[in-house]
């Protein structure tokens, strides 16, 4: 079956964003969690990264951090497979005469082309390496991070969180609590999984993560990690609810979660978490 008669070809990650399109730029603006997801990023990206220098923003999508970066002053190289994340990347890009300082590249971050020692600082944000269901596979992207970034250059990688993604179904999908056993002991979401168990693709394949196996997994790719954050917090998965609130209320919610994001329990329960290490 090719790829246009076959509803689970969603699954796949360059279809899905490609479909996706400007959604991607858009989602890290659409609403107060996911505003959170960003701001604690760029929180952490002041903290760590050097002064100057070129950064590769792997995996970059439509290209809010490479914006951002660039904007700061940085040169930046996106990598990212899907073509029309990279499209709207370049179209952000002009829109703000950022075109000297950015390049963008078909790539994959399992295997950059980047010689070894070439980047200042390595970014691999918003759940690229969570789109890898393979272990072996997430290992060598882990791997590539490492091999391309300097020495002691920092690396930001950004996953899906498993206990969210439990607790989203949860809340919201009784039609996939079958599925909850199989998400809690593996974290797959994978197209074999879809294709055996539903009608229709739900969503992109993921691999979704827990703290330690995160921590696991960059430290035996040779990364060391200084920190690792829950994004969300204790907004995670209460979209509704965080809009509905005032902006002395959300005041209020923005500095606790600033204030917890680096406990072990609230990094569990995020949707996205942040690890922030040293090659």
């Amino acid at each position: 079956m090719d790829d246009a008669a076959d509803p689970f070809a969603a699954l796949d990650p360059e279809n899905y964003y490609d479909e996706y399109g400007n959604e991607e730029w858009k989602r890290l603006q659409a609403t107060r969690k996911a505003q959170f997801e960003f701001e604690n990023t760029v929180e952490y990206l002041n903290e760590h990264l050097p002064d100057g220098g070129h950064v590769i923003d792997a995996g970059g999508g439509a290209g809010r951090y490479t914006v951002w970066l660039a904007e700061q002053g940085y040169e930046v190289t996106l990598v990212d497979l899907s073509d029309e994340q990279r499209r709207i990347a370049r179209e952000k890009v002009e829109e703000r005469d950022l075109v000297e300082q950015v390049s963008i590249e078909a790539g994959d971050i399992r295997s950059l082309t980047a010689p070894d020692n070439t980047y200042d600082a390595v970014l691999c944000c918003g759940g690229p390496l969570s789109h890898v269901v393979d272990a072996e596979e997430r290992a060598q992207a882990i791997q590539e991070f490492y091999r391309v970034a300097k020495s002691e250059a920092p690396v930001f990688v950004s996953v899906m969180g498993r206990l969210a993604v439990l607790q989203s179904i949860t809340k919201s999908a009784p039609h996939l609590y079958h599925l909850l056993p199989h998400v809690a002991e593996t974290g797959d979401w994978s197209r074999e999984v879809a294709r055996n168990s539903l009608t229709e693709p739900e969503f992109v394949e993921c691999h979704f993560f827990r703290v330690e196996e995160l921590r696991q997994d960059l430290t035996n790719g040779g990364l060391e990690v200084l920190t690792i954050a829950g994004l969300e917090g204790i907004a995670s998965n209460f979209d509704h609810d965080v809009e509905e609130a005032t902006d002395d209320q959300q005041e209020s919610l923005a500095e606790v979660v600033k204030r917890t994001r680096e406990d072990h329990a609230v990094a569990e329960l995020s949707n996205h978490i942040l690890a922030v290490c040293r090659a």
